[in-house]
Formats: structure tokens, sequence, C-alpha cells
């Protein structure tokens, strides 16, 4: 397995180059949007991951269950409230393409992953997709919002109520492992990674292009968000072992399903009480 080490640094590397970045930006007189909307979207993940990993030592099934639900459940509405219709307004043709191609090229590199589990990788797949969406929105962020007049409540929601979700339950996941929790530094370094060197070059794609990249983020996204829902199948990370239950299995499966529903759509209300109160 990929050392505790190995991890931290790809994380403080992450870290370190967000900071390295705004000083450029900063010293290129770079608009502060950009700097604002990569720190935000860093601290909401930042804030997220260190509560994730505090709850991943609990040993109770119906505890993980609320935590990937709530979380998972925040995602996807985030992800349909913010992340898609900002593809479709880009370009409806290339928004949908890049959100089919998102979704799918996170499954395949979960799928093909499995392959690569004997390399020492410096992440694993939750982060690493993380970390494509990320550059993906941050690459959209780069292009567009330097010429916006100012920000608005709507993009601090749509920041924050994807990115802290994602944190918290890629670092559960992450701490439930084994592993240090301080490689997500860099997903959540990498919005700043691409917007302010795309913002320092002054770098404006065409219309087909951010559509196509605002679908890549909005897919990828997504399947992080599903592959995030709790099963509660025998063996996952949401459901113990058979032999490790006393009493009826099946029973304790069916409660949690019925958990893993409730958490869920509480986590979508949550998200939608928060979109109500900024459009």
């Amino acid at each position: 397995m990929l050392g505790i080490s190995t991890e931290r640094a790809v994380g403080i590397g992450g870290l370190a180059a967000l900071l390295a970045l705004s000083a450029l930006a900063l010293a290129a007189d770079v608009t502060w949007k950009l700097l604002a909307i990569s720190w935000v979207a860093f601290a909401a993940m930042a804030i997220g991951a260190p509560l994730g990993a505090r709850t991943a030592t609990t040993d109770h099934p119906f505890e993980s269950v609320w935590g990937y639900g709530l979380a998972s459940g925040a995602m996807v509405t985030s992800a349909a409230l913010f992340l898609v219709p900002q593809a479709f307004d880009q370009h409806p043709q290339f928004g949908s393409l890049g959100i089919a191609a998102g979704f799918l090229a996170g499954y395949v590199g979960h799928t093909l992953g499995h392959r690569l589990t004997h390399l020492e990788l410096p992440l694993d797949h939750t982060a690493a997709e993380l970390t494509v969406h990320a550059l993906a929105g941050g690459a959209l962020i780069g292009a567009i919002y330097t010429a916006m007049p100012s920000l608005t409540s709507v993009l601090g929601v749509a920041i924050v109520s994807h990115k802290g979700p994602a944190g918290y339950a890629a670092a559960r996941r992450l701490a439930g492992q084994g592993r240090s929790v301080v490689a997500l530094a860099l997903p959540a370094a990498a919005v700043g990674l691409i917007a302010l060197p795309i913002g320092i070059v002054g770098f404006d794609p065409s219309i087909a292009v951010r559509g196509l990249l605002a679908g890549l983020a909005a897919g990828v996204f997504l399947h992080v968000a599903v592959d995030l829902l709790p099963e509660c199948t025998a063996g996952s990370e949401t459901c113990p072992p058979e032999a490790a239950v006393d009493g009826d299995f099946h029973r304790l499966q069916d409660r949690l399903r019925t958990h893993a529903a409730i958490s869920a759509v509480a986590g979508s209300a949550m998200i939608v009480f928060a979109w109500l109160q900024v459009v």
C-alpha cells in the first residue's frame, strides 16, 4: 500500500502550488474573484475533510450510513442544481456531451483502477476523480469569472454545497482505509491550480469548449456522488459482514437500507433549502 508520507506529500504539494500561484496572480494583478473562488473551494473541502476523518473510526453501521447518505445526497442535488445547469448554459449540446463523458470517465477510471491496486499510486480513485472534476471546473472558472462584474451568493452556495460534502465523504473513505486525508488537499486546491494560470495568461476558450469543460466537471462529480451513496450490501463500507452480526443479518440490512434512503433524501433537502435562500 502507498505510504502515508507519500500521500501527505501529494496534498502538501497541492497546497504549496496554490499558494505560489496565488502570489503570482497577485503580482500579475489578476482579478480578486479568481483568488476568492480558489480559496473558498479549498476551504470548503478542507473543512469537510477532518469532519469525515473524525467520524470514520466508528464501528456503528448506522453512523456510517448516515454519514455517507447525507454527504452523497447533498452532492447529487448540488450537482443537479448548480453544475448541470452551468454546463447547459455554456453550450447545450457540448455541455450534455461533457456530462456523459465525465460520468463514464469516472466509471471507467474507477473500474479499471482496481487493476492498478498493486501499484503505489499517489491518490485513491475518489480523490483522483475529485481532482479531475476540480481541474475541469477550474478551467471554466478561470475562463469566465474574470470577466464577471461580481461574485454572487448563488456561486458561494454552489461551491460550498458540493465541495464540503465531497471533502467529508472522501475523507471518511480514506480514513476508513487507514490512508492519509491530507492527500485531499490536492483536489481541494485543484480549482485554483488551473483557474489562476488561465486568469494570468488570459486564455479564452470557445463556447463549445466551455460547455464541454462544465459538462465534464458535472459528470465526474455526479459519478463520485453516486459511487458514495450507501449500498448496504454484504461486505460494503456501510454494512458489516454477516459473521460479525449477532441476530438477524437480513433484518439489519433492511434497516440500514431504510436509513440510507432517509439520509440521502435528508442530505438533498438541506441543499434544496440552501438553494431556495439564494435564488
